[in-house]
């Protein structure tokens, strides 16, 4: 495997202070609210892979077999020598699957808030691509931090952005993100996108909420982290992970609810928990198919194709941005 430190990375993560300030800040709020993205330090990033591995979670092996299936096309489609720019390394299974097919990829660069789990993605990609150039960048992807180029010119850029984190902007945000991404793909570029389908509450609120407790984990170690790296002194055994469908807003909400009375103390201000008030800790949206034009087209971008499972519970889609006139 290539070493961390052999890779050229780009540090422009998160300045200090970053997470406390977006901690107190949530909390001053009513309801009170922690932004996802603060998810996946290490710890978390290992409870993903299991939660993607859980018979409720749907939505990794779902997207996988669509990939395993359309890549031969999708990768006809894209053509040779991409610059494929992906937003949240994750453990790098679909980025591989993806290189694996492409004709000629010229670079991959990752862009993912956490640095251990960037730098642990770019290592084993290197490792299984000698010759695709890694260029990993620390950043928080929302914020378009400026990307490295590679070595060689690219025919083209292509953002990719699987596991359908798209959904965890609002209809608003997710139409400024992928106009973003069009921007950063420039013109004639492509966006391969994962995007989690509406369907029954029934599969969702599971997929969110599975028997083992693996998601009730991965949500409590937001108050861990905050425990660890803010002196914080959050309970754990007082708070219970919630999962629920808003079908009003046609998202899954995920929440930290207090099972009693308490104040925790965060960076020197005490918060104070009613008994069951709650912490929005996600949203995550799910699609109509229909959103998939529409938001693209808002976006600046035009759909090429969408790539399904037999069930339509997931869908990948592959977008573009127009060619310079």
């Amino acid at each position: 495997m290539t070493s961390a430190s052999a890779l050229p990375l780009r540090d422009h993560g998160p300045e200090r202070g970053a997470f406390a300030r977006d901690v107190v800040e949530g909390l001053r709020r009513t309801p009170k609210e922690l932004p996802c993205k603060w998810f996946y330090d290490a710890e978390r990033s290992r409870l993903f892979e299991e939660i993607c591995a859980l018979p409720e979670y749907y939505l990794t092996r779902t997207e996988l077999g669509i990939l395993r299936a359309d890549l031969p096309e999708i990768a006809r489609l894209l053509g040779p020598r991409c610059l494929v720019i992906e937003y949240g390394s994750g453990s790098g299974v679909k980025t591989r699957l993806l290189l694996d097919r492409l004709d000629d990829p010229v670079a991959w660069v990752p862009i993912d808030i956490s640095r251990s789990a960037l730098l642990a993605s770019a290592s084993e990609i290197a490792a299984a691509h000698p010759r695709v150039q890694v260029l990993p960048v620390c950043a928080d992807y929302t914020r378009d931090p400026a990307l490295p180029a590679p070595a060689r010119a690219a025919a083209r850029r292509v953002v990719f952005f699987p596991g359908s984190t798209i959904g965890n902007f609002a209809p608003e945000p997710a139409r400024a993100f992928l106009a973003r991404a069009a921007r950063t793909v420039g013109a004639g570029g492509a966006v391969l996108l994962g995007v989690d389908l509406a369907k029954d509450a029934a599969i969702l609120e599971p997929a969110y909420d599975d028997v083992q407790g693996v998601t009730a984990r991965f949500n409590l170690n937001l108050l861990a982290r905050a425990n660890r790296e803010l002196g914080a002194d959050f309970a754990l055994a007082s708070f219970r992970h919630r999962a629920r469908w808003n079908a009003a807003l046609g998202c899954v909400e995920m929440h930290l609810v207090s099972e009693r009375a308490q104040v925790v103390s965060v960076c020197g201000e005490r918060f104070r928990f009613a008994a069951g008030e709650a912490i929005l800790t996600e949203r995550s949206y799910k699609w109509r198919e229909d959103d998939v034009e529409r938001h693209a087209r808002a976006a600046g971008l035009a759909v090429r194709r969408v790539f399904s499972d037999s069930r339509r519970a997931f869908a990948v889609a592959l977008l573009e941005a127009p060619p310079r006139a």
